[in-house]
């Protein structure tokens, strides 16, 4: 009995009848063409049934994935109960919780692949309702003014300064599309 098995680029259910196929005669092409699949994966699977009458996919020496998929769930869902939790300070913690070390580049990996991005957030000043209110109210009194209405408003640049220790290099993990939702905002002090 000859035993098969998937080569890295050929659907398992395919292999057994593609060597079928080939020995009974037919050529790579031709088969290839048949099941709509590259001569590319066809010729490496006949050949490696030639040589070693199997054709099963060897092992890779690669090194062993350092988490589980529950680990992985767990990483991405405590970034995303605190955004603002460094990828060091999430490898320290999945590392207490599961007992094996972890790097924040490997962090960094498994949040890349749940979506999540180190972004900076969006910086505005807090408005109350009534701040939305008058800016409302000015807008609607003002969207009917020609150039010359508008040629005798200055508007500044001002300086910027910090009271705080805000370096700006605050980073948090949030998803595509989602910079303004308001979990993704920090509020600023007004200058």
């Amino acid at each position: 009995m000859i035993v098969l098995s998937v080569l890295s680029n050929c659907p398992a259910v395919y292999t057994g009848r593609i060597i079928g196929k080939l020995e009974a005669g037919r050529s790579v092409t031709s088969v290839a063409v048949e099941f709509g699949i590259a001569h590319s994966i066809v010729s490496p699977l006949w050949r490696q049934f030639q040589t070693t009458g199997t054709a099963i996919r060897g092992f890779s020496s690669g090194r062993p994935r350092g988490t589980t998929p529950a680990d992985d769930r767990y990483i991405v869902l405590q970034a995303r109960r605190n955004r603002r939790q460094t990828a060091g300070e999430i490898a320290r913690h999945t590392t207490q919780a599961t007992g094996r070390p972890l790097s924040r580049f490997t962090v960094a990996r498994r949040l890349h692949g749940g979506g999540l991005f180190a972004r900076r957030p969006v910086r505005c000043v807090p408005l109350t309702l009534a701040h939305r209110r008058r800016r409302s109210l000015w807008c609607r009194e003002h969207r009917n003014w020609r150039d010359n209405e508008w040629g005798r408003v200055l508007f500044t640049d001002e300086s910027r300064f910090s009271l705080s220790s805000d370096s700006h290099r605050i980073l948090i993990w949030r998803e595509r599309g989602s910079r303004d939702h308001p979990s993704n905002i920090i509020e600023r002090d007004r200058y």
